[in-house]
């Protein structure tokens, strides 16, 4: 599972990090933005829960459950943004919301795991 997640952190960094290219360098691009920083900094957050989950200082499960919400969450927000941007059409209504909420909601399963820890 440790695999998994680093895997589709390294998937969303090279995402972010496209993205913040296309908004550098497109003419008005500036959606992409915020797009890539949720991809960039959620990535990161997998990978600090991964070793979190690792060392036993993260609940087992509640771990598990923030860092894929990270992935879910960071992708319907960035995927979302990027298809208003290129396609000009949501990738469904209230996508980047619902991203977004799900992003808060894994951030709280961080507190919760740290909480619930062994350790």
């Amino acid at each position: 599972m440790a695999r998994l997640l680093v895997g589709l952190a390294g998937l969303m960094g090279a995402a972010g990090v496209a993205l913040a290219a296309a908004s550098a360098h497109g003419a008005d691009a500036s959606r992409l933005a915020s797009a890539s920083a949720m991809l960039l900094f959620h990535a990161t957050a997998i990978l600090a829960a991964v070793a979190l989950l690792a060392r036993g200082l993260l609940h087992g499960g509640i771990g598990l459950i923030a860092a894929f919400g990270f992935v879910i969450g960071a992708v319907l927000f960035a995927g979302d943004l990027t298809l208003r941007q290129y396609a000009g059409h949501s990738l469904f209504p209230y996508a980047a919301p619902t991203g977004g909420t799900v992003m808060i909601a894994s951030w709280l399963a961080v507190t919760l795991a740290a909480v619930a820890a062994r350790k």
